[in-house]
């Protein structure tokens, strides 16, 4: 069948990165994970005091921008890749809470998307790729064949991060993770570049009370009438 490229855009903790994993795998295609990228960008603001509680050196951080390298490198035990910032694995770091804090504010600034965006396209040239993020739809891959925009309650959406922290070991409260959750949603639809919004063109999939199991079956139905339509 055609290889095709699979947008996944939507609000966060809406289960992207799974959804796109399982796809992927299922599908043999590429997956890369565009919020573990901003994530890492954001990671590295926080370890070089560019951001924190009280200040942002926006100026001064665009200026490091160059010297951000983000990469993915696929682990054989976990079975999908993994983020590296400048040559070191971050994926356990880019999940904290703390980085989530940030995240939607450094993402927010122009030539963060831009040079993140100009990655992103070239991973896609060759088609036969899953990616998820908040603009992949409407700016990265606006022509790709399949769109999903994903939703689900805020509420729904910090129960299931707040599990995960807690799976992980964090300590937090859920009145936090709710929170965040909520100004995530605010910063991401507000921002003046690349807004989250749903593209015309895509399937919005809220999945609040969706199984795993049957939201898989479900796109994946889609995923093979989208092929079939290639043909």
């Amino acid at each position: 069948m055609q290889h095709i490229t699979i947008a996944i855009d939507g609000f966060s903790s809406t289960g992207k990165s799974t959804l796109a994993k399982q796809l992927a795998k299922e599908l043999g295609y590429v997956y890369v994970d565009t919020g573990a990228m901003y994530r890492a960008v954001t990671l590295y603001a926080l370890q070089n005091n560019f951001i924190g509680d009280n200040y942002f050196k926006v100026e001064d951080f665009v200026l490091e921008l160059d010297n951000i390298n983000l990469s993915f490198k696929f682990n054989d035990s976990l079975g999908f890749s993994e983020m590296y910032l400048n040559g070191v694995n971050v994926e356990k770091e880019i999940r904290t809470l703390e980085v989530s804090s940030f995240v939607s504010k450094v993402s927010a600034i122009p030539e963060v998307r831009y040079q993140l965006v100009k990655q992103q396209q070239k991973m896609g040239e060759g088609k036969g790729i899953v990616m998820d993020g908040r603009d992949i739809g409407t700016v990265v891959f606006p022509q790709a064949e399949l769109k999903l925009f994903m939703t689900a309650s805020p509420e729904i959406r910090a129960k299931r991060r707040y599990s995960e922290l807690i799976k992980r070991g964090d300590k937090v409260r859920f009145e936090e993770v709710l929170k965040n959750v909520q100004e995530r949603d605010y910063i991401d639809s507000h921002r003046e570049d690349s807004p989250l919004f749903k593209a015309e063109d895509a399937i919005e999939i809220d999945n609040s009370n969706l199984t795993l199991e049957a939201q898989f079956e479900s796109i994946m139905n889609l995923v093979r009438m989208t092929m079939e339509g290639q043909e």
